[in-house]
């Protein structure tokens, strides 16, 4: 099955990352991708993304990760709702809700 996931690049403290799209099996630091689609650096806040590419890639069956969905959701290429992804383990719990 194919992804389209962040993949990390840069140097320690200077963080930007890359929109692949790889096989599910490879780890995101394998370095092996089909195809870049994009890139963010969120240090300057700058993202470039390649809106026909990603629709090419989706309309032929590639899942998107979360992460990646919500940044291509923020940038208006896919429509819908951002989705959570925080920790499933121990969700987070209202004081309102821990004192009753």
């Amino acid at each position: 099955m194919l992804k389209i996931r962040l993949q990390r690049i840069g140097r320690k403290n200077e963080a930007a990352f890359r929109l692949v799209v790889t096989d599910s099996k490879n780890g995101p630091q394998s370095g092996k991708f089909l195809e870049i689609l994009g890139s963010q650096t969120p240090k300057t806040d700058a993202v470039i993304l390649k809106n026909e590419r990603i629709m090419y890639w989706i309309k032929n069956g590639a899942q998107v990760s979360d992460t990646a969905h919500n940044l291509l959701v923020k940038h208006k290429v896919l429509e819908g709702k951002k989705k959570n992804v925080l920790s499933k383990k121990s969700p987070t719990v209202k004081k309102k809700e821990a004192k009753k």
